[in-house]
C-alpha cells in the first residue's frame, strides 16, 4: 500500500517552475509519508504533477512510482493491490505487451493505454489510481468498487492559474497545498453530530473536499470534469438452489481469500476467535502449510478486562477462549497484544489525525495501537472485516422495523442532548440525516418478486454496504496506513459481495441461525465451538479507569475557555452527563459506542476543531 497525491491545471506550466513544485510535493507527502515509509517519488509536468509514498509489498526492487511508459506520455501513481493480476497481464501479453517489473503498477499502465480508461471495469481489487495522459492532457482518477482505498479531491481557485483540481489519499495532504484551508460549516456539523462517525460517501465534512465515489473514475482536462460509474451494487434474481448457493459461497470466499496472499512479504492475520477472522486464518494457515510456513497471528484485547467484562446482549462473551481454541486447531505462530486504558485514551487524538476527522472512538483509537505493534512483526495482514455487513450479521438484519432510520442510528436524540439550544436549532439535525437517509434509499433497486420482508432486508444490506462498511473500511485503511501496515479485506472482495448480496434471506438466515451461510461455507475450516459461535464485535473495555480518564478528559476540555467546542455544547448538560453512571447497553451508533464513547466523541470533536483551526 501506498500514500497518492497530486494536481492539474490545463493552463498551468509546472515544469517551468519546478523547484516551487519539488517544494510543493514535498510538503504534501510528508503528511501522508506514514502509509509508505519506505521510499517515495515525483513527477513535475507542465500541466500535472503526481507524487508517491511506498510501502514495498510486490515487486520490492522494481515497483518505484510514479511510473511512466517507454513512450513518456502516460504517468501513473497507485495505492492498492490487484488481486486478478496475473489474468490482466496474460491478456496484455496476447495483445504485444511487455513488462519489464513484476509489479501490479505497470499492469495498470499497459492496462489504460491498451483499453482506455474502461480497463477499471475488469480489475479486481482495492485501489486509488491516478494516471495522467500526457498526450490529451487529461487526469484520470480511479477508486475500487468497495472504496476499500481512500481519494480525496478539491477544487482551488485563485488568479493565477484558475482552478487547479488537487487529489491525495487523505485530506491532510491537500491542505498542505498552498492557499487551500480547512473549513468547516453547517453540513459539516450535521455530518459530524448527525451521522458521524460515518459520513455520507462522496462527501470529506470539510466545505469543498470530496471523494471519488467507490465504482467510480473521474476524468479531468481542458472541458471540465466528468465522472463516471463503471459499477454500482445491482438487485438481480436468485435461481440457484441452497446447495449451489453454499457451493459457489464457498467458492468465492475462499479464492478470495487464497488470491489476496499474494504478497512478496510475509503475511499475517488478525484473530478474534470470531467465525469471520477465524475462516480468513484457517484459509491462510492452510494455504501457508502447502509451502511449510506457519501463519503469524494476532489477537487484541484491554489490560485486566477478564476482571471487569460484563457479558450483554451485543457483547455475549470474551474472546479469550476461542483465541485459545483457534490458537491450537491452526498452530498458528501467535501473539496476544493488549492495550492498556491509558494508551486507548491517549490516541483518541492521534486517531482524529489519522482520518482528519472524528472516529468510533476508542474502537479506532485501540486498533491504530494494536496495528503500531503488529507492524513490527509484519507489512501485510489479513482481516475478518465486512462479513456482518455481506451477511446480514447485525441485529438490525434480524429485527426490520420498518422505520425510515439508519438502522445503527435509530435515535438522534443521544446526540443532540449535550448541544446547545441555538447550535441545534441552527443545525435542522433531523432534516439533514432524513434528507441523507431518503438520498441513499432511492439508490435501491427493488425486484419485483421482492416481498415486503425481503425488500425491507434488500434495503437494510444496501445501507450497510454504504454507509456502515464504508465507515469500518475507513477505519481500517487509517488504522493501518497510519503506522505503515497494510490491511486487507477478502471478505469484501467485490465478487463475493455482488454474489450475496442477492442471495434471499431464507438462504442467508436459513433456520434463523445468524450468518448461516458463511457458517456452511465455513464447515471443514473450524472446530465446531467456533463454527456456532454467538456473534460479538470487536472487543472494548469495561475498567471503569477508562471512564474515569475520559471524565477527567472532557472535563478539562470544558472548562477551559477556549476550547473550540464551547461552540456546540451545553456545559451544564456536559457536567450533568460526566457525573452520571453510563449506560452501555444501549449504543448511540452501531453496537459499541454507548456512554463513555459519546465522552471519547466529544473529546475527538474537540481535538478536531483545535487541529485543524
Amino acid at each position: 500500500m501506498c500514500g497518492i497525491l497530486g494536481y492539474y491545471n490545463h493552463n498551468a506550466d509546472f515544469s517551468s517552475d519546478s523547484l516551487r513544485q519539488k517544494n510543493v510535493l514535498e510538503k504534501m507527502s510528508q503528511t501522508i509519508k506514514h502509509r509508505g515509509p519506505d521510499e517515495d517519488g515525483m513527477y513535475i509536468g507542465e500541466k500535472c504533477c503526481f507524487s508517491h509514498t511506498r510501502l514495498s509489498i510486490i515487486d520490492l526492487e522494481n515497483g518505484q512510482q510514479p511510473m511512466t511508459d517507454k513512450s513518456g506520455n502516460y504517468i501513473i501513481v497507485f495505492n492498492g493491490e490487484i488481486y486478478n493480476l496475473k489474468e490482466l497481464k496474460d491478456n496484455l501479453v496476447l495483445c504485444g505487451h511487455s513488462f519489464v517489473t513484476t509489479s501490479d503498477t505497470e499492469v495498470l499502465l499497459h492496462s489504460f493505454m491498451e483499453y482506455g480508461a474502461d480497463f477499471i471495469s475488469e480489475v479486481n481489487g482495492i485501489f486509488a489510481i491516478g494516471i495522467y495522459d500526457r498526450r490529451h492532457e487529461s487526469l484520470y482518477l480511479f477508486r475500487d468498487q468497495m472504496g476499500v482505498k481512500p481519494l480525496y479531491y478539491t477544487y482551488f481557485k485563485d488568479t493565477v492559474n484558475k482552478d487547479t483540481l488537487i487529489f491525495a489519499s487523505e485530506m491532510k495532504a491537500i491542505f498542505e497545498f498552498p492557499g487551500v484551508k480547512p473549513v468547516i460549516n453547517r453540513e459539516s456539523f450535521c455530518e459530524v453530530f448527525g451521522l458521524g462517525p460515518a459520513k455520507t460517501y462522496g462527501k470529506g465534512v470539510f466545505a469543498g473536499i470530496n471523494e471519488v465515489l467507490p465504482g467510480q473514475y473521474l476524468c479531468i482536462n481542458k472541458y471540465g470534469i466528468h465522472a463516471v460509474t463503471y459499477w454500482r451494487l445491482m438487485s438481480k434474481p436468485h435461481y440457484d438452489s441452497y446447495e449451489e448457493t453454499i457451493e459457489k459461497t464457498t467458492f468465492l470466499v475462499t479464492d478470495a481469500i487464497k488470491r489476496q496472499m499474494v504478497s512478496d512479504v510475509p503475511i499475517c492475520t488478525f484473530l478474534s476467535g470470531g467465525l469471520d477472522s477465524s475462516l480468513v486464518s484457517s484459509v491462510c494457515a492452510s494455504e501457508l502449510s502447502k509451502e511449510g510456513k506457519t501463519l503469524d497471528t494476532f489477537s487484541f484485547d484491554f489490560t485486566d478486562n477478564s476482571r471487569y467484562f460484563t457479558p450483554n446482549s451485543f457483547q455475549p462473551s470474551e474472546d479469550r477462549p476461542y483465541v485459545d481454541e483457534m490458537v491450537r486447531y491452526l498452530n498458528s505462530n501467535h501473539r496476544y497484544l493488549e492495550c492498556s486504558t491509558k494508551k486507548q485514551a491517549e490516541l483518541l487524538l492521534d486517531s482524529v489525525v489519522s482520518r482528519d476527522l472524528p472516529t468510533m472512538a476508542d474502537v479506532d483509537s485501540s486498533l491504530l495501537y494494536f496495528c503500531s505493534v503488529v507492524k513490527d512483526y509484519n507489512k501485510v495482514v489479513l482481516t475478518g472485516e465486512c462479513a456482518d455487513e455481506v451477511f446480514g450479521g447485525y441485529p438490525w438484519f434480524h429485527k426490520v422495523t420498518g422505520k425510515d432510520v439508519f438502522p445503527w442510528v435509530s435515535d438522534l436524540a443521544p446526540r443532540k442532548e449535550l448541544l446547545n439550544d441555538e447550535f441545534l436549532s441552527w443545525l435542522r439535525l433531523d432534516e439533514y440525516v432524513s434528507e441523507t437517509y431518503d438520498a441513499s434509499v432511492r439508490e435501491i433497486n427493488i425486484l419485483p418478486e421482492d416481498d415486503e420482508v425481503e425488500a425491507g432486508r434488500r434495503k437494510i444490506s444496501y445501507l450497510n454496504l454504504r454507509w456502515f462498511m464504508q465507515t469500518l473500511l475507513d477505519r481500517m485503511d487509517r488504522t493501518s496506513m497510519f503506522n505503515g501496515l497494510e490491511a486487507r479485506v477478502p471478505l469484501a472482495d467485490i465478487n463475493l459481495v455482488e454474489y450475496v448480496f442477492n442471495v434471499p434471506w431464507s438462504m442467508k438466515a436459513k433456520d434463523g441461525v445468524v450468518k448461516n451461510l458463511l457458517r456452511k461455507a465455513a464447515e471443514g475450516y473450524l472446530p465446531d465451538k467456533v463454527l456456532y459461535r454467538r456473534k460479538s464485535p470487536y472487543p472494548k473495555t469495561y475498567n471503569p479507569e477508562y471512564e474515569n480518564l475520559l471524565a477527567e478528559m472532557l472535563k478539562e476540555i470544558i472548562n477551559d475557555t477556549s476550547s473550540p467546542i464551547h461552540f456546540c455544547i451545553d456545559k451544564k448538560k456536559v457536567e450533568k452527563f460526566i457525573e452520571n453512571p453510563k449506560d452501555y447497553g444501549k449504543p448511540w451508533y452501531g453496537q459499541l459506542m454507548a456512554g463513555p464513547q459519546m465522552m471519547a466523541y466529544l473529546i475527538q470533536v474537540n481535538h478536531w476543531l483545535t487541529v485543524y483551526r
